[in-house]
């Protein structure tokens, strides 16, 4: 059994359900994990007719014990681990700090800085016998503060710096953050939706035209390169924060997984 074994995290929708179908184009081994059960389903029913062989767990990532029984599910069914692509993540609560909710803030770095450290911690061990990667999935607001998300950028600040320390404390193992721009996601829907009551409304009005100009990546495109760094991330970018567009990772993921998903998925 020579395929490679990745989780993904965030897999029901978005980039991490595109980075399922892209990985199961060549044979993978999955486990894909979300905290919704039926949409879950649906994309592993998917993934296994593109070719992969899929497991699924319902858990959310702010739960250290889940994530140990991910990690164990892959470990145990699979005898290997290759790879996991920390995908999952929020943007809530939009809210200036004066008035943000204090347990959706707390929520929020549950998710998305705890999640990650977690899913890290428990595959580490793993990682280390198979030299394994790991693709955390940031996003620009992890350098550039926007009004009305303090939680979010905050929490992907402190994911993208714990990556870079992974990177150096785990040399077997490459550690990558990945900025996937602006996409046609259900977080650009939550801004649309929230926004106006905690943004600028210059702000607010920019990522309203995104939607409306068209303007929005589709999800398949920022999960190519993912796919690709999970399956082929070399050593030696370790610890580095990739644009998806760059083209030292987005020609090769492109050559290898092609320009389209399969018809039947689009």
């Amino acid at each position: 059994m020579t395929q490679p074994v990745i989780i993904i995290t965030g897999a029901s929708r978005g980039i991490g359900e595109a980075t399922a179908y892209w990985l199961a184009t060549q044979g993978a081994r999955l486990v894909l994990v979300a905290r919704s059960d039926a949409p879950l389903q649906a994309v592993a029913e998917r993934a296994k007719r593109l070719g992969g062989e899929v497991l699924i767990e319902s858990a959310d990532v702010s739960d250290p014990n889940a994530c140990a029984n991910v990690v164990e599910l892959a470990v145990q069914t699979f005898g290997r681990l290759d790879a996991v692509v920390n995908n999952a993540g929020i943007l809530q609560p939009v809210a200036r700090i004066a008035e943000a909710d204090q347990v959706q803030w707390k929520y929020n770095i549950e998710v998305n800085l705890l999640g990650v450290f977690y899913m890290c911690q428990w595959a580490i061990p793993h990682l280390r016998e198979t030299q394994g990667r790991i693709v955390n999935v940031s996003t620009g607001a992890a350098i550039s503060p926007i009004e009305g998300w303090s939680a979010y950028c905050a929490s992907k600040a402190a994911a993208l710096h714990f990556t870079r320390v992974l990177a150096l404390e785990e040399p077997a193992i490459t550690s990558v953050a990945l900025r996937p721009g602006v996409v046609d996601t259900e977080m650009q829907a939550v801004i649309r939706q929230e926004g106006q009551k905690a943004m600028p409304p210059e702000r607010y009005a920019y990522f309203k035209q995104l939607k409306e100009s068209g303007r929005l990546a589709p999800p398949e495109e920022p999960a190519r390169v993912i796919a690709w760094l999970a399956l082929h991330a070399p050593a030696s970018v370790s610890g580095e924060f990739i644009e998806y567009t760059d083209p030292r990772y987005a020609e090769p993921a492109r050559a290898l997984f092609g320009e389209t998903l399969p018809q039947s998925l689009q």
